[in-house]
């Protein structure tokens, strides 16, 4: 599909127990039980793989599971659930191929597994998928359930009303396709809104990218995605955090380098080979921690996800300019040389794929300007 504008059948996945006290956890009506397996092929199960699957419920899903894979480790939230899944399964063939843990999947750590499939509370969408993402050893794939308008968000390219920060930085890490939509009138009661079901793949290796310096960059551009990036980098404040960030990032490099630190503004400009950005960060450092925001979990205030909006961007190293909301002039010229070289002046975020955010970074850390 490209970029969610066709729609896909409308299938049912899979049984939800009625009285599951997670809040937007649905239950599958009866009738429609004789299309879960409609999913497991979708999974590309081998004989050799460990499935990690969340939630579970009564097992519906999972006892399909077990009749493919390995191994599936199933983590539950709900004690109710747990002792019904360990019902269902004790004294058949797979009960030796079922670990379950009960827990909530953010605070549990996640063992190894080849592919995940998930129907999840929504409201946890976008930290879940990021913790996915940040997951080493990397998945080969998830197949995952999420509220219908946030799939569409995760799947949106350049230039299609749903495309937002968080479809540029799930995309960066993982390629997304849209699977299938479940109508809303497949689940009991029926919720107010139809849902979707994902398939993503994890890229491996992951881009090579500082995610620090990209998230910071993405960010700031779709704080008004329909502005041109021009006038969102002549923004005093912008430009300002930009320029005091840029000077904290040339200090650390020439302090690594055993040498004296400039500042990023007129008269201290460390140019671009005392400012290069670090190396990448592993994809272990942007795991979500327990009771943490995700650090990619940056939609436009209403990702679908039912997270409250991030604060404003903060970056370090901010000083007495970053208080007075402006920068220096030889930053500004600096800033709008590289949007002026790049092309991209003009440009909108909502425009924008991830081979022109990608060089536009990268020109930006040449110039010895900086996000992180």
């Amino acid at each position: 599909m490209e970029g969610g504008k066709r729609e896909a059948p409308c299938l049912s996945l899979g049984e939800r127990e009625e009285s599951s006290p997670r809040a937007l956890a649905l239950s599958i009506h009866p009738s429609h039980s004789h299309s879960l397996a409609s999913l497991i092929p979708t999974a590309g199960i081998k004989p050799t793989d460990v499935v990690l699957e969340i939630g579970p419920g009564t097992g519906n899903l999972t006892m399909k599971l077990l009749e493919r894979a390995k191994k599936v480790v199933a983590v539950e939230v709900d004690p109710r659930m747990v002792l019904e899944l360990r019902r269902r399964v004790q004294g058949t063939p797979h009960a030796a191929n079922l670990t379950v843990v009960q827990g909530d999947a953010m605070k549990t750590a996640w063992p190894y597994f080849d592919l995940c499939v998930a129907n999840i509370p929504y409201q946890i969408s976008s930290p879940l998928t990021f913790k996915l993402l940040a997951h080493q050893p990397a998945a080969r794939a998830a197949i995952i359930m999420y509220q219908h308008e946030f799939a569409m968000r995760l799947v949106a390219k350049a230039g299609e009303s749903a495309y937002c920060r968080l479809a540029v930085n799930a995309q960066l890490l993982a390629r997304i396709t849209h699977l299938l939509k479940v109508g809303k009138n497949n689940f009991r009661p029926p919720p107010l809104v139809d849902s979707s079901v994902v398939r993503i793949e994890p890229r491996r290796p992951p881009p090579a990218v500082h995610f620090g310096e990209w998230d910071g960059m993405v960010r700031l551009a779709f704080g008004r995605k329909n502005r041109t990036l021009g006038a969102l980098f002549r923004a005093g404040p912008a430009l300002a955090l930009l320029e005091a960030n840029s000077a904290a990032a040339a200090a650390a490099a020439a302090a690594a380098a055993g040498g004296g630190a400039g500042g990023a503004g007129d008269g201290g400009h460390a140019g671009p080979t005392a400012a290069a950005a670090p190396p990448p960060p592993s994809l272990d450092a942007m795991a979500v921690e327990d009771g943490a925001a995700c650090p990619m979990d940056f939609g436009d205030g209403d990702d679908g996800s039912g997270a409250p909006a991030l604060p404003p961007l903060v970056l370090p190293g901010a000083g007495r300019t970053q208080k007075r909301g402006r920068a220096s002039e030889g930053f500004k010229a600096r800033v709008l040389a590289v949007l002026q070289a790049s092309g991209l002046a003009e440009a909108r975020a909502a425009k924008l794929g991830q081979d022109q955010f990608l060089g536009l970074l990268a020109a930006f850390n040449a110039g010895g300007i900086h996000f992180s």
